[in-house]
């Protein structure tokens, strides 16, 4: 079997952004069904979503420093690439994290653990996010990256579909999921940020 064009591959990951953000309660139900790998994920969807707000910031601080460099602005080219990159790997780790978290507390709250199927969550539970991080191509609608808090419900939504859980559990296993991340990931920025000087993890 031949491996899909680009222009296939391209369209493939448009359709399911839409489809999750449009409809994602029949939307889980496909990505239960759908064989996947470590590999398939990230580099079919983590890694070329993750890159729209790294993107979208490092350009939108580029734009604003050319345009306030005569008020002595200090985002400078190379300081705004850093800080893309910091942001991308950030998300790339975060996933990672986050589908540990989730498969960890599977049981807890009904579950069945599958190392696959909660990635599959953690990645696609994080599509409003990215997407949203367009808005930081223009620093003053940077405020309307909240609109990503609509992962919080992708989240709600996927977690009894592809994990297993009693749905009148979902809400208490997203509530927790979410705040064992952030005490992880916090943990694990603090510690990177050290190692690189403030420019690794964001």
């Amino acid at each position: 079997m031949s491996a899909p064009t680009p222009v296939a591959a391209s369209s493939s990951l448009v359709n399911r952004v839409k489809a999750i953000l449009m409809q994602p309660k029949s939307e889980w139900q496909v990505i239960d069904s759908e064989p996947a790998t470590v590999g398939s994920i990230y580099m079919g969807y983590v890694v070329p979503l993750a890159a729209i707000p790294a993107v979208c910031l490092a350009l939108g601080l580029m734009f604003l420093g050319a345009r306030n460099a005569y008020l002595g602005a200090t985002f400078g080219t190379g300081w705004a690439i850093k800080l893309a990159i910091g942001v991308y790997v950030g998300y790339l780790i975060d996933v990672f994290v986050f589908a540990l978290i989730i498969d960890a507390l599977a049981p807890t709250f009904g579950g069945q653990k599958n190392q696959i199927q909660a990635l599959k969550v953690a990645a696609y539970s994080f599509t409003a996010a990215w997407v949203a991080g367009i808005f930081s191509l223009i620093p003053f609608l940077g405020i309307l990256g909240i609109l990503g808090l609509y992962s919080l419900y992708l989240l709600y939504l996927g977690l009894p579909v592809l994990m297993k859980a009693p749905p009148d559990r979902a809400m208490g296993y997203t509530v927790v999921s979410i705040v064992a991340a952030i005490v992880v990931m916090v943990v694990v920025r603090v510690i990177i940020n050290k190692l690189t000087g403030g420019y690794g993890y964001y």
